[in-house]
């Protein structure tokens, strides 16, 4: 083998660890850069923090003299609260709290008619029923950590599952959706047969197969899948599990004033980060080397966080200007006037690349008269017409795919075929195949699925 030395000469593009967290800021969603923020803040003594508030000091303050009167009352969750006329109202009557599942399952075990070891024991299994409502334990489990009998876990368990909601404490999905239908009182063995057996031949909307199977007719089979269909798979809906909902804020307010439509970025995301005056004290004097190196090293860690933040922000408005520009009829008259517009046109337009305009959209939001609106929504590519010879969004051919099926004889739906054809009429130059990814997409099901008999 041949060794030796060779020198040679190549360009790399190495990204520092600063231009890693700008383009890291640029990409991050609102919330994202709150929490960003938040642990700067907390890890980066240089840091200052002003909340913006549209409120003066005045209007901030608050009176306690005349707030501790209300401290009076024993309960403050209390619903329902009446007064007479001369009566002055509490604010605290209209505090209410978050009433979980197993608080709801609780409560309910606590007026059941049974001894107190019972009760013991399903307060037990509540603490394992998870966020679907579903018991997430094993029978067997339950007996040997408690170290009873089979059949008193059996009982307490059945205790729990006689509780509402509906379907709370089932081991999984068809038992989720027996104990919805005995509760129902709907004592018919074929029902049971289709949760047993033939739930994904439902899902299908494979009648024809399930009647053959079961030896009724096919409206019958249909009738008794509408029942099934009308049940709920999760118990746990509509109460709280310990999940936050998480509300999106707008990077944006796009508003229109005097016939022109205007970009407001939304400061109110981020407090007004500035540089803690007594470091920079610190540095001038430069008494002891180690702290300003300390301080020199944070400082240049802030001023670097707040010019990205800055260029996130400018980034944004460029790009929503741009969006603006080619979107206006849209802005105008609604979604009917969205034009095809796509990544690397905008960043054509701008001089930029096409991952840093993705990266800026990426989960950003805007608020508009229509309501909020994600930004990546407005990207849609094109497909040519016949008629105009305009391109024509994509969006729009999937909403008038779903406009089609919507008004279509449900006992004889329109085939993938029939659909692309008559869009072909309407001057949407589509294949059969583009129209059954589109209808995929919108998660409708194919004409077979939606056959109703």
């Amino acid at each position: 083998m041949d060794f030796g030395l060779s020198l040679t000469q190549e360009q790399k593009l190495i990204m520092t660890q600063e231009m890693q967290l700008s383009v890291k800021i640029l990409q991050m969603s609102s919330f994202e850069l709150q929490e960003h923020v938040e642990k700067e803040l907390q890890e980066n003594p240089v840091l200052d923090a002003k909340n913006i508030d549209t409120n003066n000091e005045e209007k901030n303050k608050v009176d306690y003299k005349e707030l501790i009167k209300y401290f009076e009352f024993d309960n403050y969750s209390h619903h329902g609260y009446e007064k007479n006329d001369d009566e002055e109202i509490s604010p605290f009557n209209f505090i209410s709290e978050k009433r979980s599942l197993k608080e709801y399952l609780k409560e309910q075990i606590r007026d059941l008619d049974e001894k107190g070891y019972v009760k013991a024991i399903c307060l037990y299994i509540i603490e394992n029923i998870d966020e679907r409502g579903y018991l997430d334990i094993k029978d067997e489990e339950i007996s040997e950590e408690l170290k009873i009998s089979p059949e008193l876990t059996d009982y307490c368990i059945k205790a729990i599952q006689s509780l509402e909601p509906d379907g709370i404490g089932a081991r999984d999905l068809k038992e989720c959706l027996k104990i919805q239908i005995y509760k129902k009182a709907l004592d018919d063995e074929k029902i049971y047969a289709i949760i047993d057996n033939y739930l994904e031949l439902l899902a299908e909307n494979k009648y024809n197969l399930i009647s053959k199977e079961l030896g009724i007719n096919v409206k019958e089979a249909q009738e008794y899948g509408d029942i099934i269909k009308s049940l709920h798979p999760k118990p746990s809906r509509g109460f709280y599990t310990g999940e936050e909902v998480k509300y999106i804020t707008p990077d944006a307010y796009i508003k229109k004033i005097d016939d022109e439509y205007y970009i407001i970025m939304n400061d109110s995301i981020l407090p007004k980060l500035s540089i803690n005056e007594i470091y920079k004290e610190i540095i001038k004097k430069e008494e002891d080397k180690d702290a300003v190196e300390y301080v020199k090293e944070k400082l240049n860690s802030a001023l670097f966080l707040i010019k990205s933040i800055q260029h996130r922000k400018s980034t944004i408005y460029r790009v929503l200007e741009k969006i603006l520009e080619l979107q206006k009829d849209y802005f105008d008259y609604g979604e009917e006037y969205l034009k095809p517009m796509t990544l690397r046109e905008i960043a054509e337009n701008l001089e930029m690349h096409e991952s840093t305009i993705s990266r800026a959209i990426r989960d950003k939001y805007i608020y508009t008269s229509r309501g909020t609106v994600k930004i990546k929504d407005l990207f849609t590519t094109a497909i040519s017409s016949s008629t105009n010879g305009e391109d024509v969004s994509v969006k729009i051919i999937k909403k008038a795919i779903k406009d089609l099926i919507d008004k279509e004889d449900k006992e004889k739906p329109l085939s993938d075929q029939v659909i692309c054809n008559l869009l072909n009429k309407e001057g949407m130059n589509i294949s059969r195949r583009t129209v059954a990814k589109y209808r995929e997409e919108l998660g409708i099901k194919s004409s077979k699925g939606r056959k109703r008999f």
